[in-house]
């Protein structure tokens, strides 16, 4: 029988996680030697070590497949390893096996999803940690699916530092990337008005009315500019309400209503996006990798 105590141990000696100790232990005998060279072939014992490590670099791609698409976000440690062709690979498999599911309604979905016979995600992206020698993750992902009569707008911005997935209903596939463009470029929060959270737009009017008051305004002229200030909020926030990148005349609800088209949704992942970034230098992260080398 595995003792807790001995798990303990382990996890001490080798970082891995829990289950993955008992797993070791178990298939082991108890010897926690041979469990720790069990978790060192399956690519555990080292991945562990890596995982309170930054990894805010890496890569976002989207994957279509006729009514479905997914867009993902897997990350790395540095800018080189998004260029190494082994971790270039590894967001491709993801995101190919992600479109054979169904649905995606957590990121555990997406990492329990096959990847080759009873492989996981979370089992592929262990072992290319070993192999490739930075802290990798999946961060997140989203299942899209459209009807016939709708259309994606898939558009990448530098080669995965920003992905952005669109649907429309109406329209064609031309329209439908230049709404993704929009999104890609003006980093929109909300889709419409109406999906801004109430405690948000609370809080914003809250600003702008004590702005409005300490200008001196009266009440009644200050609840205008509240309101003149909520209008400009939506401008910059909402997607259809943003100014067309292509036409400054029109929105972008305008440039779909001209093409006979109405917004679905959109998704938009930006690498790295809320997360803690490396501080090191490039001479220090180059020295870095060739002292690991």
């Amino acid at each position: 029988m595995i003792t807790a105590k001995q798990v303990s141990e382990l996890r001490s000696k080798t970082g891995a996680g829990m289950m993955d100790c008992k797993k070791a232990l178990t298939e082991c005998n108890g010897d926690i030697d041979k469990a720790i060279d069990w978790l060192r072939e399956k690519g555990i014992a080292k991945a562990a070590k890596k995982a309170d490590r930054i990894a805010a670099e890496g890569k976002a791609n989207i994957y279509s497949d006729g009514n479905k698409a997914v867009i993902l976000e897997v990350n790395c440690e540095t800018d080189f390893v998004t260029k190494n062709q082994e971790f270039v690979d590894l967001v491709d498999t993801i995101g190919n096996s992600l479109l054979k599911l169904d649905k995606i309604d957590s990121l555990d979905d997406a990492l329990n999803a096959k990847v080759d016979g009873d492989k996981t995600v979370s089992t592929l992206v262990t072992e290319k940690v070993a192999k490739i020698g930075e802290k990798i993750n999946l961060r997140r992902a989203a299942l899209v699916k459209k009807t016939d009569d709708e259309n994606f707008g898939i558009y990448i911005h530098m080669g995965g530092k920003i992905a952005s997935l669109v649907v429309i209903k109406g329209g064609n596939t031309d329209i439908a990337k230049d709404v993704a463009m929009q999104s890609a470029a003006m980093r929109p929060s909300y889709l419409n008005p109406e999906d801004v959270p109430e405690d948000v737009l609370k809080k914003e009017s809250e600003v702008l009315k004590a702005q409005a008051m300490e200008s001196g305004k009266p009440e009644n002229i200050a609840e205008k500019m509240v309101q003149g200030g909520l209008n400009k909020f939506y401008k910059e926030n909402c997607l259809i309400k943003q100014e067309y990148i292509k036409d400054s005349s029109i929105d972008i609800e305008k440039y779909l209503k001209n093409n006979k088209a109405e917004i679905v949704s959109f998704v938009r992942y930006e690498v790295g996006e809320g997360l803690e970034h490396r501080s090191e230098n490039l001479a220090e992260e180059v020295a870095k990798q060739i002292k690991n080398a």
